[in-house]
């Protein structure tokens, strides 16, 4: 079944952060499924405002019930895993069980790792996301964990509380497709965020085709018996939602589980970007 989400802007609506956490409330109570931030120390929108989107989140938590919430995605070699491990307990705690950890690479111009001297390298990046999904895993078992790998190391340590989510809160995976690296590692893990490169038409949103050929990738390759999603995003015409289904229907039909509304606006445009969110998801 397709569940549908708004990914919501880390700059807030017109720069204002309390804006995005009541976008998130007005998302709840509109019928859809989840709300997503990115995760930036330095935003790309051209105001270059910043809002850390774990804060975020744990104030959207106090305001929403039911929706889900998460990050898409945390460049997690630039986190200490033990670090963002405490982080993320705590928020599904806060949350009673409703976080989705999204993680990558991250961006090559993202700012955070050109302007602060963080770790460049794409094949370190990924040595490091590889261990510390290993150690997330681990700390979020509740049992004493040790893990020895080339860029971290834990010894003998219990993490309590476990998280609401049993066995794990879930973690999904973004990266571009068709490069298999990212698709095998999130068939080690409960998602998949897919990009993929600009067609003639200058979008980088995968087609029905490519999300046939993923699923049958993920199908090949994850070993585990639990649910595993595959989430797309883009625009749909809220105004119309005939159109909006017809737009989201291949995909559903080829094996998507998440449509993740862009309420991204540009400056002066909050009122779009919102009056979208009210007009719920492009369900049937």
């Amino acid at each position: 079944m397709m569940q549908y989400g708004v990914t919501l802007p880390l700059s807030g609506f017109d720069g204002d952060v309390q804006q995005l956490i009541e976008a998130a409330h007005i998302a709840e109570e509109e019928g859809w499924d989840g709300v997503f931030l990115e995760d930036y120390i330095v935003y790309w929108s051209a105001q270059g405002i910043t809002y850390d989107p774990w804060l975020v989140l744990a104030a959207i938590a106090t305001r929403t019930k039911r929706i889900r919430l998460g990050l898409s995605v945390t460049p997690l070699s630039r986190r200490r895993p033990w670090k963002l491990a405490r982080e993320a307990i705590t928020l599904d705690h806060i949350s009673n069980g409703r976080l989705i950890l999204g993680f990558g690479l991250g961006d090559d111009q993202d700012k955070g790792f050109t302007n602060f001297g963080d770790v460049a390298d794409r094949k370190q990046r990924a040595e490091m996301l590889d261990e510390g999904l290993d150690i997330l895993a681990g700390l979020m078992s509740g049992k004493s964990f040790s893990y020895t790998g080339k860029h971290y190391k834990v010894d003998n340590v219990t993490f309590l509380p476990r998280p609401v989510q049993q066995p794990r809160i879930p973690i999904w995976i973004g990266g571009f497709w068709p490069h298999k690296a990212p698709a095998l590692r999130a068939a080690r893990w409960d998602g998949f965020l897919p990009a993929s490169g600009p067609d003639e038409n200058g979008s980088s949103f995968p087609k029905p085709a490519d999300i046939q050929t993923i699923k049958a990738f993920i199908a090949e390759h994850h070993t585990s018996t639990t649910p595993f999603d595959i989430g797309v995003g883009g625009n749909t015409p809220g105004n119309n939602p005939r159109d909006a289904y017809a737009q989201i229907e291949p995909l559903i039909e080829a094996g998507a589980t998440w449509w993740c509304e862009f309420a991204l606006p540009e400056p002066g445009r909050t009122e779009q970007a919102l009056t979208r969110i009210k007009q719920g998801p492009p369900r049937a």
